[in-house]
């Protein structure tokens, strides 16, 4: 089977059986919205996050979406419904988060990549431990685009002397009062790598991403709550190495949490 070349070609991919055959049985049996708040001590900024999440069989899909872009009545139209009809709901967010979940139930993490525990501990020391392992897939390079900006990945570039772009399309400023940009394609050119979340999968750049890695080389590291489950299917096709943290999250709980990571050849 050929690697897809885009989100779309996947979902056809799944649509005729190419990842197993379960998708003709496969059904959405719960649905939920995750709404979260947080800022660290000691930070000075603070930011949310709205998590769309399905379940399929063994498996929970996750997307995060914009505050206010989804209503529980699409999360409960979700429910009980085919994976191969959601492939083609009118939300990106929807076709994301059940493709997530059923390749995430039809190929496991825990059969295919490095589990990592994220030891138990304060919201910030959680978050600045899943970042160095996030980090530690990147190989050593010059400068990195940062697509999505949580403050512990920055942290641990600037302990590593790593240069870096930040992105988002909140804007505003990073917690050492940088510009954060809001085109992120804009910057590629002045970067050597690029390190993003999966939410990319549900705005529109993830793509032109893809594209930009095929052609120039640049590595393309992901932090994927998002698309846990769909983003590995593109390594070695445009995506060097994914950290892969599907539902439960790290932010969702003080004690030990797990995310699985697919290391490229050259991370660190």
């Amino acid at each position: 089977m050929s690697a897809p070349e885009s989100l779309a070609d996947l979902i056809e991919q799944v649509h005729i059986g190419q990842h197993g055959e379960e998708i003709t049985d496969a059904v959405v049996s719960v649905g939920f919205l995750t709404q979260q708040g947080v800022r660290h001590a000691s930070r000075n900024t603070s930011y949310r996050n709205h998590v769309l999440s399905l379940r399929v069989a063994d498996a929970v899909g996750s997307c995060a979406v914009e505050p206010g872009q989804l209503t529980e009545d699409v999360v409960l139209d979700c429910v009980g419904n085919p994976v191969a009809e959601l492939l083609r709901h009118p939300s990106t967010a929807v076709r994301v988060t059940a493709l997530d979940a059923y390749l995430q139930s039809v190929r496991p993490h825990h059969q295919h990549a490095e589990e990592v525990v994220v030891g138990r501990g304060t919201s910030l020391q959680k978050s600045l431990h899943r970042a160095k392992l996030v980090v530690d897939l990147l190989p050593p390079v010059r400068r990195v685009l940062v697509i999505g900006v949580v403050n512990s990945l920055l942290y641990h570039l600037r302990e590593r002397g790593t240069g870096y772009v930040a992105c988002d399309y909140k804007g505003g400023q990073t917690e050492w009062g940088e510009p954060v940009h809001t085109d992120a394609l804009s910057a590629l050119a002045d970067c050597d790598a690029v390190l993003t979340s999966g939410m990319v999968l549900s705005n529109g750049t993830f793509q032109p991403l893809l594209e930009q890695a095929r052609a120039t080389g640049k590595p393309l590291v992901f932090f994927a709550q998002t698309g846990s489950g769909i983003l590995p299917r593109f390594l070695g096709a445009g995506v060097t190495a994914v950290s892969a943290e599907p539902y439960p999250f790290f932010w969702l709980d003080a004690g030990p949490s797990s995310l699985y990571r697919y290391p490229g050849e050259d991370a660190a």
